[in-house]
């Protein structure tokens, strides 16, 4: 095998058949023709709406040497046709660029990353769960690159195209690779596994995010749980399970891994307790695993971060990593990706966590606030695909704003329900006020928000509430 992905190497994922050409060494893959880099594969993807054959040319002028495509292109390059019944083989000197024409990129796409993880020889962590996944895959690979060379997913690119991207970014250096899986729909986790084929799966929690596209929290939890399924048995495969989850706890029957589990309870293999909220300063806490106990200090902020630490560390320990690697990696993790602290123009406190929501993540932020001084303000909009959960899970945020928040503000119509709990749960009329105008809603807190305050803005991205903090924070 060629140090890095060859177009030998693709022809042969695609074809069955190894084709004698010169070497065209391919360095990543991309879908589009703006992030390409020199050497890359572009995967030219038909959409609804945008085409990726329109954007070929640019692809190679921006230096990709290899394309998929379905259909011809023009003006016309190298062409090798892989559908069945079209490929002859192919020998002699190839020049890029060149298309591949196959049946489907997407599937053409997936076959070449299923083709080149086999080639590895490598460990993968595969991670799942409705909140969490990113903070813990950061947290993971922080704490495994202290011995070994770790490909970790890029942004959250844990769907069925974004995962064989991933894959193709590993060479034969890496010794780890830890992978975001998400889930939409029964049977997506397993394809991904078919690609990545995982030894360790790491399960973080069933939320009710989705819930309007997968119906339930138990067809999620099958869904989440086709992860520890796909996992070889022990000893090579190792499941760590979220013991204070009962809907991932009973998965250790679904798995001929190993089983390793973390929580908050001493029945746990691995098991926190003392942890104590630092606000901005990060958590303090004491694990426990077998006769060890340690205390530890770590910069993720809010107390349900201990949930990230225990995963981190349980992947740690199974992989045989020493306590001061693991430590030494939580201690320099950047696992908080999402909140981001930044400063009004009066020195306001405002944590901008609006890059998503759920009821799971909005009320871990909740309880964040109310670990800051300050009077307390909760910017709180709609939460969307929740499904049958919609209005229990607004209604369970609502309660919580009204025992952290001093002042309530919700934006958005799903988020009336908020407001509404908050009051039922004995918080004032007085300071529960409902918008559904950005502008309005951000004129209202620029004459409100004090020097003094801490302020938490929430809510599903497409209600785009970072607008709300742009037009507040302190440009530096």
């Amino acid at each position: 095998m060629s140090e890095l992905l060859t177009l030998a190497d693709v022809l042969e994922a695609l074809t069955g058949l190894r084709p004698v050409i010169n070497p065209l060494i391919i360095t990543e893959a991309a879908i589009d023709s703006r992030l390409v880099i020199p050497g890359a594969l572009f995967v030219a993807i038909p959409g609804e709406r945008v085409d990726g054959h329109d954007y070929v040319r640019q692809a190679f002028q921006a230096g990709a040497v290899v394309a998929f495509i379905e259909h011809a292109i023009n003006p016309p390059v190298t062409q090798v046709d892989v559908r069945p019944g079209h490929y002859q083989g192919l020998k002699g000197s190839i020049e890029a660029p060149v298309c591949i024409l196959v049946g489907n990129t997407v599937d053409a796409l997936q076959q070449v990353a299923a083709f080149w993880r086999r080639k590895l020889s490598l460990r993968v962590i595969g991670v799942t769960g409705s909140v969490g996944k990113s903070t813990t895959k950061e947290a993971i690979a922080q704490v495994l690159s202290q011995r070994y060379k770790t490909l970790k997913s890029l942004a959250n690119l844990n769907n069925e195209i974004g995962l064989p991207l991933n894959m193709l970014r590993l060479t034969p250096g890496h010794q780890y690779a830890v992978l975001e899986m998400g889930f939409y729909v029964p049977g997506e986790i397993t394809q991904l596994c078919e690609i990545a084929l995982p030894q360790v799966g790491v399960l973080n929690n069933i939320g009710t995010v989705h819930a309007e596209r997968a119906g339930s929290q138990e067809i999620i939890a099958q869904g989440k749980g086709e992860l520890v399924e796909a996992l070889p048995p022990a000893p090579e495969g190792i499941a760590i399970l979220n013991y204070d989850d009962p809907l991932v706890r009973p998965m250790q029957s679904r798995t001929r891994a190993r089983v390793f589990f973390y929580g908050l309870d001493s029945a746990a293999d691995l098991w926190a307790d003392n942890v104590e909220g630092l606000g901005l300063e990060g958590i303090r806490l004491r694990l426990h695993h077998r006769k060890e106990t340690l205390f530890v200090r770590v910069p993720m902020i809010g107390r349900h971060s201990v949930h990230t630490v225990l995963r981190a560390t349980a992947v740690g320990l199974v992989e045989g990593l020493t306590w001061d690697e693991i430590v030494r990696g939580l201690q320099e993790s950047q696992a908080q990706l999402r909140l981001v602290a930044v400063r009004a123009e009066n020195g306001a406190l405002i944590l901008d966590d609006t890059y998503n929501a759920s009821p799971e993540s909005t009320l871990a932020a909740l309880n964040l606030l109310d670990e800051i001084q300050g009077r307390h303000i909760a910017v709180l909009g709609d939460m969307l695909e929740l499904g049958q959960y919609e209005r229990e899970g607004h209604e369970r945020v609502g309660a919580r704003a009204a025992e952290v928040a001093d002042v309530l503000v919700t934006f958005g119509v799903r988020a009336h329900l908020i407001a509404e709990s908050a009051r039922r749960a004995g918080m004032g009329k007085a300071v529960v006020h409902e918008f559904e105008d950005m502008d309005a809603m951000i004129a209202w807190l620029n004459k409100n928000l004090t020097g003094d305050d801490a302020m938490l803005v929430k809510g599903s991205h497409s209600l785009r509430l970072d607008q709300v903090v742009s037009a507040m924070e302190v440009v530096r």
